[in-house]
């Protein structure tokens, strides 16, 4: 999943604007000193961008992985959820991937964007100049998810890495302040980690207890079966641009985006029901085995050339991809 070239257009412009002022090099140190922060003090509650470099530093090294982290989560949750053109609130918006990857997944009628950085928002509003109208005209409020009731409503309120980065003890106000004001859906994407996917699992706790219901990656509203060694997360594959391998280093032509999430809604329609993917399938000469989670608990199955249409289907299916009952 590439990154809009509008994005991609106002990356370059931010890019050139730094190497007139003092070159690249400043960019890269900047992104090598945040990758080291994340690391080792994420989660902390600190402030981790410290000047406007390290902002677009971040920006560059790190909003495809998250666009497209943030996009996937969208096609894979709940197609009812949001129809029409929904209101969008970003909360922890950092630099902005997430409303991006809103706003190419619908036709938004509005984005606020919330974070409590205003380098980070500075940057945010730069970029969005390339961007659609939606975007463009986007408001942009410094404030403290977890310091009590948000600023803005929305039909889709989104999340993107910013809860695990909260201490935990700062979690479950802001998760709380994040669901009253979704008036259709919250979506919540955190690293594809063990500790990310704890992070998933406190908030699913609280967030059925407050009567929401599950549309993706849960199939059901029971609880998790998978084991303690084992934890729920996907992967997309991210092109690396020439911005990117620049900042980052490294020659790969791509990378894989783990990243665990839950989108959760106000109305049952929808929610609930059929085989969620959690492996890479195993294709196999006449057959395929997948293994997934469903309302009955986890389940493999082998699917057989035999079986026709549910044949095919397992056959295109992917790691994360939501089957109906009767396709495998």
């Amino acid at each position: 999943m590439e990154i809009p070239e509008a994005l991609s257009r106002g990356l370059e412009a931010l890019l050139a604007q730094q190497e007139n002022r003092g070159g690249s090099a400043p960019v890269r140190a900047a992104g090598a000193a945040i990758s080291q922060r994340y690391r080792t003090r994420v989660g902390t509650g600190e402030r981790l961008i410290l000047s406007d470099t390290e902002a677009l530093a971040y920006a560059v090294s790190r909003m495809p992985a998250t666009f497209a982290a943030v996009y996937d989560a969208l096609e894979k949750a709940d197609p009812h959820a949001l129809r029409g053109a929904p209101s969008l609130l970003d909360v922890g918006t950092g630099t902005g991937a997430a409303c991006w990857a809103a706003a190419r997944r619908y036709e938004l009628r509005s984005a606020v964007c919330l974070d409590a950085d205003p380098k980070m928002l500075r940057t945010a509003g730069a970029l969005f100049q390339s961007g659609p109208p939606p975007l463009r005209d986007a408001r942009l409020l410094q404030c403290d998810a977890s310091g009590g009731p948000l600023p803005a409503r929305a039909d889709l309120v989104v999340s993107a890495y910013m809860l695990g980065e909260l201490p935990p003890s700062r979690r479950a106000a802001a998760l709380r302040a994040m669901w009253d004001a979704a008036d259709r859906m919250l979506l919540l994407v955190l690293p594809g980690t063990p500790q990310g996917y704890a992070a998933v699992m406190q908030a699913r706790a609280l967030l059925l207890s407050w009567g929401a219901y599950l549309a993706a990656p849960c199939p059901h509203m029971g609880a998790c079966p998978l084991p303690e060694n084992d934890w729920c997360h996907f992967s997309c594959r991210v092109p690396r641009t020439r911005l990117h391998r620049q900042i980052k280093g490294g020659s790969a032509p791509y990378e894989d985006e783990k990243y665990a999430y839950l989108a959760a809604v106000r109305a049952q329609d929808g929610a609930g029901g059929g085989f969620r993917v959690l492996r890479h399938p195993q294709v196999h000469k006449g057959y395929v085995r997948l293994t997934g989670c469903t309302p009955a608990g986890l389940e493999t199955r082998t699917v057989t050339r035999s079986e026709g249409e549910a044949y095919r289907a397992a056959r295109r299916a992917a790691w994360g991809d939501l089957l109906a009952p009767e396709e495998p």
